[in-house]
């Protein structure tokens, strides 16, 4: 809808929810951060576009040019209640003037407990449990790894091809999401063997009966070739899945494929790790997206949105897998004081609106998403689950050949119409705003989405 037609209502709406741009992008303050930045800092990391924020409220950012953008990747799916909630900054703020730190690796703080409590009573699994605190989703992953072979004292891991797990070299070994992720860091850990991950789109063409298929022959492969050929099942200490791949493409696990998977596991004495790093901590419209299959994990891998951007991750087990001795795993600043204090308000914020959220408004999403195929010839394919949506994008849905440079264009284009998305798999972009979006700025960043689909499309 243009300008012209909107009415005082619409227009209202836009200029309350929507984004403001008062430059072109970047603007002068955001390409002389650009410019210093490449003097400065690592290049290992990947920018999609030249974003330099300095505040954010809800589901808006500002730059450092005073533009405003929604923000529909919440800081690569952490920021779950939203930039700088009222509640969480009070809740930093408080802790922050009373204790910093103390480093739960020699010392106790009460809010440890408090926050262990509270997780256990919404594991996806059967209690007691443990916890073990750090401060990222591959410190989570690390401790899995790490206590995996601990408790079980063998040494072999499977993982599977395009999962993300970190980019520390225990849970780079796992990592299988992209070449440029492990070239010219070998020998990575030992152990770890990759096997095909059920991404349907890409392993199959038919219907839901061919897909659940496709979905069983690539579990069963680890026993039926895997351990009948080159792995011995009683070596195996864990296998790690994402219930939804993230960096893989946003890709949900047929809940056939994790059944099977959990009864493998219990076959051969094997731990089953939920990587819900990305997918946890309400995404989905529920606490874990495994719990949609109804399996139960031995471990769940924690951090990104449970405390809104503060530096926190949580490896849960259940309570005899984490048998470890004194000094065998610790950090000092996990479990951090304030980190703690953010996730206990964050949690708040979740239970009281924010996963019900998810799972209303990702409806409202997915059901419009969904109408694009038919429209936009590019679509290939739309999955998620709550406010974990994928959008992958083709040459042609016939032969499905993947569009990257495509897919580029479409977040460059998102960007210039103050949209922040961003890309995931090897052609499709991810949505993931924070858990708080409501009606009208979730209506607005489809439409500026569906303008951006649309612009590229003419344009190959």
């Amino acid at each position: 809808m243009t300008p012209t037609t909107e009415t005082h209502a619409e227009e209202d709406i836009r200029h309350t929810y929507g984004p403001k741009l008062v430059t072109s992008l970047p603007g002068p303050n955001a390409r002389a951060v650009v410019e210093a930045d490449d003097r400065l800092i690592s290049p290992s990391y990947t920018r999609s576009y030249p974003m330099v924020a300095k505040r954010g409220r809800g589901v808006r950012v500002e730059d450092v040019d005073g533009n405003e953008f929604l923000d529909f990747a919440a800081g690569i799916a952490v920021t779950s209640t939203g930039h700088c909630h009222p509640e969480v900054v009070t809740a930093i703020q408080r802790q922050a003037a009373e204790l910093i730190h103390m480093s739960g690796t020699d010392f106790y703080y009460e809010n440890m407990i408090t926050l262990a409590e509270r997780l256990s009573k919404l594991a996806p699994m059967k209690g007691p449990h443990r916890f073990y605190y750090g401060n990222s989703g591959a410190e989570a992953v690390e401790c899995a790894l790490k206590i995996a072979r601990y408790h079980t004292g063998r040494q072999h891991i499977i993982a599977f091809l395009g999962a993300f797990h970190g980019r520390t070299m225990g849970a780079l070994s796992l990592t299988a999401s992209k070449p440029q992720q492990k070239r010219r860091f070998s020998p990575l850990v030992p152990g770890v063997t990759h096997v095909r991950y059920p991404y349907a789109y890409r392993g199959c063409s038919g219907g839901p009966q061919e897909e659940e298929a496709f979905a069983l022959g690539c579990a069963r492969y680890i026993e039926d070739k895997l351990f009948k050929t080159t792995l011995a099942p009683e070596e195996v200490a864990a296998i790690f899945v994402e219930p939804i791949q993230g960096e893989g493409g946003y890709v949900p696990a047929p809940k056939i494929f994790l059944q099977e998977l959990r009864k493998i596991c219990d076959r051969h004495g094997i731990l089953l790790v939920a990587d819900e790093v990305q997918s946890g901590a309400g995404r989905t419209g529920q606490w874990w997206a495994i719990q949609d299959s109804g399996v139960e994990p031995d471990i769940v891998c924690i951090a990104k949105g449970i405390a809104s951007g503060m530096p926190l991750s949580i490896c849960m087990t259940r309570a005899e897998i984490m048998d470890w001795k004194p000094g065998s795993h610790a950090s000092t600043f996990g479990g951090n004081p304030v980190a703690i204090a953010a996730a206990l308000a964050t949690m708040d914020v979740l239970e009281r609106e924010g996963i019900a959220n998810a799972a209303k408004r990702g409806g409202e999403i997915l059901e419009r998403l969904r109408t694009w195929k038919e429209k936009h010839p590019v679509v290939g394919d739309v999955r998620g689950r709550g406010l974990m949506i994928g959008v992958e994008f083709v040459k042609d849905q016939k032969t499905r050949e993947v569009a990257p440079a495509l897919r580029d264009r479409i977040v460059d284009l998102c960007f210039e119409r103050g949209l922040l998305v961003l890309g995931c798999g090897e052609t499709s972009i991810r949505l993931a705003p924070p858990l708080i979006v409501n009606e009208h700025e979730a209506k607005i960043a489809l439409d500026i989405f569906e303008q951006s689909v649309a612009i590229a499309a003419k344009e190959m």
